[in-house]
């Protein structure tokens, strides 16, 4: 079975509330982790299968999975996630322009508030990437969502208990 299939499984797992918060909880925080390596130094690009690139990183490569789902529209080249096997060669070559505006459109305010930004990009350069963000939602008449929807940004919770509180 793919990865990215075994990650949605693993996403989606039947648990009581509390373990579903935990769950995302805990990966949050490796994510967060991730973001802040991958911040600290913009120069380097990921390359290698995805098992060992996800070593790279300390996670799963399953999970590991579950990150590049997140981050892949902000690649330069994206990844066939829907194939993608621990032997798959993969490179993370990314647009951090557009990481920072995916990350306002996936509302990751545990993301985009890390202090490693200011290394990457100017507070003047973010401001006015979150200004296009914003513009590009008013742009857009978009269905609104319920709380008890799902999330639109994928994780497979009720909008409620992810993006529709304040993280």
């Amino acid at each position: 079975m793919a990865l990215y299939e075994q990650w949605k499984q693993l996403a989606q797992m039947a648990q009581t509330p509390q373990q579903q918060q935990a769950f995302w909880d805990d990966y949050f925080a490796a994510e967060a982790d991730v973001y802040e390596k991958i911040l600290d130094d913009t120069s380097i690009i990921y390359e290698g299968t995805e098992k060992e690139v996800a070593g790279q990183f300390e996670m799963d490569p399953v999970v590991f999975c579950g990150f590049i789902d997140g981050i892949n529209t902000s690649l330069k080249k994206e990844i066939d996630i829907d194939s993608l096997e621990e032997d798959t060669p993969i490179k993370l070559d990314i647009d951090f322009e557009k990481l920072f505006f995916n990350m306002n459109d996936a509302k990751a305010k545990w993301l985009y508030t890390l202090p490693q930004w200011d290394k990457v990009l100017t507070k003047d350069k973010r401001d006015e990437i979150t200004r296009e963000w914003r513009a590009s939602k008013q742009a857009v008449s978009e269905k609104t969502v319920g709380r008890n929807d799902p999330c639109p940004c994928g994780s497979g919770k009720k909008y409620k208990k992810c993006c529709g509180k304040d993280k």
